[in-house]
């Protein structure tokens, strides 16, 4: 698989919480990639778990976090 199918890949993973109204609540960067801890919007959905292994996807949720703290001021 290329570099770019595996960013398409966890692209569409983040998309996918997003459209289901999970939102970001906590990164944690390690030599491994990052994991991205998202929450649900709705009481009892839980919270998910999400490892990014690359670069552009790690910048992609960075840019969308920074993107919401702009709108929430």
């Amino acid at each position: 698989m290329s570099a770019y199918d595996d960013y398409a890949k966890e692209k569409q993973d983040i998309d996918a919480l997003l459209d289901q109204g999970y939102t970001v609540t906590g990164m944690l960067e390690t030599l491994d990639g990052a994991k991205v801890k998202f929450d649900g919007g709705e009481p009892g959905s839980g919270s998910v778990e999400l490892m990014l292994l690359t670069a552009d996807a790690r910048k992609y949720v960075t840019t969308l976090v920074f993107a919401g703290l702009q709108k929430a001021q």
